[in-house]
Order: C-alpha cells, then sequence, then structure tokens
C-alpha cells in the first residue's frame, strides 16, 4: 500500500499568506547573547557613500522567533563585514544584500527588503534573481506597475524562466493589460508547450473577452494536464455559464477548491525554504519525500514539529514518512492525531482510512474518506479508495458511483476504471465489466491489466453470451510472450476449458499447480486444485476471480 503524500500541497496563495506562513513571528522576548536588544543605531545598515545605495532599517529581532532572530543577525553580519569593502568587491556585497532581502521578503518585512534587494540590483545588474524577487515585494505591495517592471527585467535576464513568464502574464492581467499578459502567456506556451498554467491563465483572458468557448478549450487542456488544480473549475463554470450549459456549469462549481497550477519556480522555492521556520522545515521534508528519502524527511518534519507542534501538514507528512520507513504504528498515531485536532485537514484523514484499509479495517477506513469527499469532492484518490473499501465490504453498487465519478473527474485513471469494471464482477454484471474493460483498452491498448481481466472474463463469465474462449485465447497469446506467470496460466487453463479442450487445460493447470506449491502459495494451490477437478471431468470453470482477488 502507497499513502500519496499529494503533491498538490504546492498549491498557490497569495505571496502575504505564504510568506506569513513561513514566518513564525511572535513576541518572544527573544535578545541578543548578552541578554539586551540591539541598539537602535545598529538596526540601519548604513551604506558607504559614492554608490548609490540605500540604506536598510532592519525589523525588531525582538518580535521574532529565535532561530529566525538568528538568522537575521547572520545575514545582517555579513552585510556589515561587505561595507568595508564595497570599493574592492562589490559583487561580493551585492550578493549579501540579495540574501539579505531575500531572508526579509521570506519573513515579510518587505519594506527593508526592498531596500536590500534594490542595493544588490545597483551592484548586481545582470543578476536575475534581484529583479525577480523585487517583483514578489511590488505585488504584495499591490504596486503591480513597478511588479510588471520588475519581472520583466527578470524575464529579459532569465528567459527561459517559465515562472517569471508566468506571474508577469499573471500581473499584467490582475491590472487589465490583456493585449500584454496574452502575448506573455502565448511566449510562455511558446518555449513550454505542456505548461498547464500559461494555458489557464490564457483561459482566463478568453473569459474576460467572452470568448466562452475559447476559455473552455483552454481551461480544459489545463485540467488535462492538472487535475489537481480544482481552482480552474470556477471560472471552467463560469465559461459553461456563457455558453448556457447550465449543467456543466453547476457540475464544475460543486468541484471547485483553491488549488492553484503553479509552474516550477526555484527562485520561489528557494525563498521559502530560506527561514528557519516550521513552513521552512515543512517544504525541505517535502522535498526529501518526494526524492524517496524518507529517514531524512521524517527528522526534517520533526524538527518543523519543534517549532510548531500543532501543524497539522507536518504532522501528516511525518505520519507518511515514518509509514514509508516501515513504522506503521507511528504513522498511524501521527494521523489520528491530526484528525483529532484538525479534523478538516483532508491530507490526514485520506492517509489514515488508506492505512486503515491496508489492514482490513474498511469500515473505519469508509469513515475517514468519506470525511475526505465532504470537504474536497474532487480529490479523485480518496475517491478511489473510497470505492475500493466499499466494494470490499458488500457495497459494491455504491463503489461502482464512486468509480464513475472519478472517472468523469478524470478520464484517464486507470485504476478508477479498472475497480469500476470488477465491481461490475461483484454484482455478477459480467457484460458490463466486459464493456468497461474494453472502454479502458481502447485508451489504453498496452494496459496489461485491463488485457488480462477481460480475458478471464472471456473464459470463465457464467453469463454464455459474454463468454468467447477464442478470443480469450487471442488476447492471452501476447501476453504469454511478453511476461508469464502463474496467473495467465489460471486464466490460459480457463479458455482452453470453455473452448472444450479439457486435457490441455488440466495439463496446464497441473504445471501452475506445482509452481504454485513449490513457492509455498496455499491459497492459491486450493484455489487450483479446485479448478483442475473441473477440467478433469470435463467442466468449465464459471468463476472468473474469486473474492481474494477483486480489488
Amino acid at each position: 500500500m502507497n499513502i500519496d503524500p499529494r503533491a498538490g500541497l504546492s498549491c498557490a496563495f497569495c505571496l502575504a499568506g505564504v510568506l506569513a506562513a513561513g514566518c513564525d513571528t511572535g513576541d518572544t522576548g527573544a535578545t541578543d547573547p548578552a541578554g539586551s536588544s540591539p541598539p537602535a543605531a545598529e538596526s540601519v545598515l548604513l551604506p558607504p557613500e559614492g554608490h548609490g545605495l540605500l540604506p536598510v532599517t532592519m525589523p525588531d529581532f525582538a518580535t521574532m522567533a529565535e532561530p529566525v532572530a538568528q538568522q537575521m543577525r547572520t545575514y545582517q553580519t555579513a552585510v556589515r563585514v561587505r561595507l568595508g569593502t564595497a570599493a574592492t568587491d562589490p559583487a561580493a556585497l551585492g550578493d549579501a544584500y540579495g540574501r539579505l532581502g531575500m531572508l526579509l521578503l521570506a519573513a515579510t518585512y518587505v519594506d527593508a527588503a526592498e531596500a536590500s534587494l534594490r542595493n544588490a540590483q545597483t551592484l548586481l545588474p545582470d543578476d536575475g534573481r534581484w529583479p525577480y524577487y523585487l517583483g514578489r515585494v511590488h505585488e504584495a505591495n499591490g504596486a503591480l506597475e513597478a511588479s510588471a517592471a520588475s519581472y520583466r527585467r527578470a524575464v529579459e535576464l532569465r528567459p527561459n524562466d517559465l515562472a517569471a513568464r508566468v506571474v508577469l502574464a499573471n500581473v499584467l492581467f490582475t491590472a487589465g493589460e490583456l493585449e500584454a499578459a496574452e502575448q506573455m502567456y502565448s511566449r510562455a506556451l511558446e518555449r513550454h508547450p505542456d505548461a498547464p498554467a500559461a494555458q489557464v491563465g490564457l483561459g482566463r483572458i478568453a473569459l474576460a473577452r467572452r470568448e466562452y468557448a475559447a476559455a473552455v478549450s483552454r481551461f480544459e487542456q489545463g485540467l488535462a494536464a492538472a487535475p489537481w488544480a480544482n481552482a480552474v473549475h470556477y471560472p471552467l463554470a463560469l465559461a459553461f455559464r456563457g455558453l448556457g450549459d447550465t449543467e456543466r456549469a453547476e457540475a464544475h462549481l460543486r468541484l471547485q477548491g483553491d488549488v492553484e497550477i503553479v509552474p516550477p519556480d526555484p527562485l520561489r522555492q528557494e525563498l521559502d525554504e530560506l527561514l528557519e521556520s516550521a513552513n521552512a522545515y515543512n517544504l525541505r521534508g517535502g522535498r526529501a519525500l518526494d526524492a524517496g528519502n524518507y529517514r531524512a524527511a521524517a527528522d526534517l518534519f520533526r524538527r518543523g514539529l519543534e517549532l510548531d507542534p500543532n501543524d497539522p501538514s507536518l504532522r501528516q507528512r511525518l505520519g507518511v514518512a515514518l509509514f514509508q520507513l516501515g513504522d506503521v504504528a507511528g504513522a498511524r498515531q501521527a494521523f489520528e492525531r491530526v484528525v483529532q485536532t484538525a479534523p478538516e485537514n483532508t491530507e490526514g484523514q485520506f492517509s489514515l482510512g488508506v492505512l486503515l484499509a491496508g489492514q482490513g479495517r474498511h469500515e473505519e477506513a469508509i469513515e475517514h474518506l468519506s470525511t475526505v469527499l465532504e470537504h474536497d469532492a474532487a480529490y479523485i484518490q480518496a475517491r478511489v479508495q473510497l470505492a475500493e473499501a466499499l466494494a470490499r465490504t458488500g457495497r459494491p453498487d455504491e463503489a461502482v458511483t464512486h468509480y464513475e465519478q472519478a472517472l468523469a473527474l478524470d478520464p484517464t485513471r486507470q485504476e478508477a476504471a479498472y475497480g469500476a469494471a470488477m465491481a461490475y464482477v461483484r454484482m455478477e454484471r459480467y457484460d458490463v465489466a466486459r464493456d468497461r474493460l474494453e472502454r479502458g483498452l481502447d485508451a489504453n491498448p498496452e494496459n496489461r491489466m485491463f488485457r488480462h481481466a477481460l480475458a478471464r472474463i472471456l473464459a470463465s463469465a457464467p453469463a454464455a453470451g459474454v463468454r468467447d474462449g477464442e478470443r480469450a485465447m487471442a488476447i492471452l497469446e501476447p501476453l504469454l510472450a511478453e511476461a508469464p506467470d502463474l496467473s495467465l496460466g489460471e486464466t490460459t487453463a480457463m479458455a482452453l476449458a470453455e473452448m472444450g479442450l479439457y486435457s490441455q487445460a488440466a495439463a496446464v493447470q497441473r504445471d501452475i499447480l506445482e509452481a504454485a506449491r513449490q513457492a509455498g502459495l496455499a491459497d492459491a494451490v486450493e484455489r487450483m486444485t479446485g479448478n483442475l477437478a473441473l477440467y478433469e471431468t470435463g467442466r468449465p470453470s464459471r468463476t472468473p476471480f474469486t473474492a481474494a482477488e477483486l480489488p
């Protein structure tokens, strides 16, 4: 069982919101090592004359959490040290100003950040980082014209930076400059044809112009590339409403959320991870989690929890890391604490539900997975997991409903199509199961799981109108040539028996039965022994799947 940590955690939020989450401030009474706050005179970094630099007024360290205050002192000291060498090494001073400006921006001290970043840009005018971060500063202050100018400079210096182009286009759109925004989104797509953020941006422009059909096309392309971006459902609903299609408009309104499409943004990531804060440890741990470095991820999440013990995201992701390390008890304890303290946290509910389902506690899993969908109807993986739990508890009709809803949200979800087919098998609606698998194969002709399941239904379904032994063999032959296994051997014997070739079916069954015995597969041996008895007495199998084989 894999618990999906859901990369959708990297949502787009307004700058101030994200940065505030990363800044663990509050009047902690923190002081310097000598026991007193820095004198007021030392709170201003005065530049040397003749360089066109600005003074930087530092914030009060006493209002910060100590880890952040210590960082501020370190970065401030780096600038002070370089101020004395400004004439001989301006690049080093520029870099020190830039790093300090980034830290101030990450902590949302935007005025001080602006002065420091302007100094960095003055000293290092060809470094694309500083105009990019200045664009963030101006955007946070609502100065859209200045923000666009800074982002334009960043794009000039970093022409392959997709994120810089998209944020520039977003600012231009917000400022009402639709033609300029359209041009920038289009240029982003020229360089990055698979950029869904640019597709959605063009969709918003089309919607603003009341070009509803074009808007629908753009939004649907964006969602196809990023189905988790549920914020796109709202403008898509407006576009359908503009076309007079109220039914689809209402369907998308029900799926709306706040997860935006954000292009990969290394500069933003560096900013977000800069502070010694709970949020920064969350981001660093997330990167380790994505890379499969679960022990490092767990350590980083624990360090974040030391700074903010009540952060549900940190604790949920710690649970994921522990689960991957084999500490199921620790993972469950983490997930349970999340749902107890933050029941609205869908990730915690989902993770606990999946863990419980893996332990066979399906009724409890259903409760948690249903809670997820109450808060986020577009959480496709939760819907698929809920459907599987419902099927396993004897409610395949309800499972089918959820599988079909998942496919309506994302038609490419192969596990949902397969699960739906198997739920129909549980309901003994073999013709519908066959048709669902055939539709799945139309979309994914190389899907081995679909091909094998279809062959088994054709070989042994109780419904005479569904069976077709020769077609089953035609499907099986290339599968056997690719990678034969015991399960394919069972299905081959079923198909041979359906064709009336009982002696050949029995011979195949004996071979795979012996292999199962040697492998110590007790359950398989029992099942295979029963089918062998059928073939030896000239009878076919009419049980495509046992309950244990169904998802």
